[in-house]
């Protein structure tokens, strides 16, 4: 397998978390963040123009992190078969990607990459608040349980993982002390077999 990717994307290290933690060998493949998924060669690859991609086979591709994460984990115990358990893996993928992705990825994004210019400063704390509403749901639904879809670690856990974990100071500039649920499970999710950090 191969993976194209951004090495400092959160949404390209859910793919190497789950390969890591699933034990799986692949190569990666450096793809420019200076108009690299622009070209016409990676368009045939991923005709929307986003990272990860990974090529299954010659010419076999799979885009889109929730749809990667999902065809890894099929057949492991990261995607469960029970259809309830399996109901809310899907749940939470789709939490992450309108809930997390939109706030705390965006958020790190204006202050890692863009420095937070003046004329983003609104977006960039509007993007903190709806991060702070969803580490709140995160960590009410953590009180109860130990990872976020039935009682094992999942590709729930880590889809939620690839930006969550950037959410502090280092990422998007968020106070995470008030969400202890959420940071005992990121130390869970560490804590698993395999486990690869960002830039690992």
């Amino acid at each position: 397998m191969k993976l194209y990717e951004f090495a400092t994307s959160g949404n390209c290290y859910k793919i190497r978390l789950a390969l890591g933690n699933l034990g799986k060998s692949y190569t990666r493949e450096a793809v420019s963040r200076d108009g690299g998924t622009k070209t016409p060669d990676f368009l045939k690859l991923s005709p929307t123009g986003v990272v990860p991609v990974l090529e299954i086979a010659p010419g076999k591709l799979v885009t889109e992190s929730a749809a990667i994460l999902a065809y890894l984990g099929k057949g492991t115990p990261m995607l469960p078969e029970d259809p309830y358990e399996h109901a809310q893996v899907i749940r939470w993928l789709s939490f992450e990607q309108e809930r997390v992705l939109s706030s705390i990825a965006g958020a790190r994004f204006i202050r890692k990459m863009l420095n937070i210019p003046k004329e983003r400063e609104a977006e960039f704390k509007a993007k903190q608040e709806a991060g702070y509403k969803a580490l709140k749901i995160m960590d009410a639904h953590l009180a109860k349980n130990r990872f976020f879809a039935g009682d094992r670690y999942t590709i729930a856990d880590v889809a939620l993982y690839g930006y969550t974990h950037l959410a502090g100071e280092d990422g998007a500039g968020m106070d995470l002390k008030p969400y202890p649920n959420v940071v005992a499970w990121l130390e869970r999710v560490k804590a698993q077999p395999g486990h690869v950090t960002l830039m690992q």
